[in-house]
């Protein structure tokens, strides 16, 4: 386990969020200053937050350069104004060269540090597909998975960082350094998240013995899509500390270094791991 300090107040934003992007920058704005009111200095926002709207397309035509946009722009200053470690949920980030440049997008979580500069990037891996009848999804048609896991040092040790789909895929959690604090920002579907949401941020959680921080998109979208909701915040021996359930809005919830030691001093499994574990690679930009 990395220095950290004892304690930190961590936040999960849930949002329903639309295609007007000023409009989901406000809300955002709106529930990261009352998580820094309430404390928090560590705060995720979700997949999506700056934009839910019909035909993907759009997604890539807003997508930003790496480091420049409005977007970017808007979330440093905010980790700024409220003085907290920011978790961009995920930004359309625009490929700096390809032949997928200008027709897909990488879906980037960005961690902004207090002073607003960029501290980490993670561009997603695993790209969502699900097709069950009227409800079909496929990010590959219009973003470009990301190749390098995603690990940054936070106020709370080691963070690593994923993006929704990606949680159903533990070999990413498992990758060195071993990880603290698991991020989670996400717009897990309502069928998908009613079956297995809860299920995976706890079993990511005991199998780690790390804090998970899950914030989700919740309601109906403009595109006819409905999200689970259900943000939360789970402990290091797989027990929810914190949920927002159904509308908008923050959970809170301590995180300690204490309990932390604890849950992996009473079950030592990260030490007792036989099987190599992957090693962490640098993302690229």
């Amino acid at each position: 386990m990395s220095a950290m300090r004892g304690t930190l107040t961590a936040a999960v934003v849930q949002m329903n969020s639309t295609e007007d992007v000023t409009r989901n920058l406000v809300e955002a704005r709106r529930w990261v200053e009352e998580a820094a009111r309430q404390g928090a200095t560590l705060v995720c926002l979700p997949e999506y937050f700056c934009w839910i709207g019909v035909g993907e397309d759009e997604r890539v035509r807003l997508a930003e350069a790496a480091g420049d946009g409005p977007i970017q722009q808007a979330l440093a200053q905010l980790a700024r104004d409220t003085g907290t470690w920011l978790i961009g949920g995920t930004v359309p980030i625009r490929p700096a060269s390809g032949r997928k440049r200008g027709t897909h997008a990488y879906n980037a979580s960005l961690l902004f540090d207090p002073t607003g500069a960029c501290a980490a990037r993670y561009d997603k891996i695993h790209l969502f597909s699900f097709n069950q009848g009227a409800e079909q999804h496929a990010e590959a048609d219009t973003m470009v998975g990301g190749d390098a896991i995603g690990t940054a040092q936070g106020p709370f040790g080691t963070l690593r960082m994923s993006v929704c789909y990606d949680l159903r895929f533990p070999e990413l959690f498992r990758a060195l350094p071993a990880a603290d604090v698991i991020a989670v920002p996400a717009a897990f579907t309502y069928t998908t998240g009613l079956a297995h949401w809860e299920l995976l941020l706890r079993a990511r959680a005991v199998e780690n013995q790390a804090y998970v921080l899950a914030a989700g998109q919740c309601g109906t979208h403009p595109n006819g899509w409905r999200t689970f909701g259900h943000s939360m915040i789970v402990g290091p021996w797989g027990e929810v500390l914190a949920c927002q359930e159904d509308e908008p809005g923050v959970a809170l919830a301590t995180l300690s270094v204490e309990a932390l030691g604890a849950a992996r001093a009473r079950l030592p499994v990260l030490e007792h791991r036989r099987i190599a574990t992957l090693s962490d690679v640098a993302p690229t930009a």
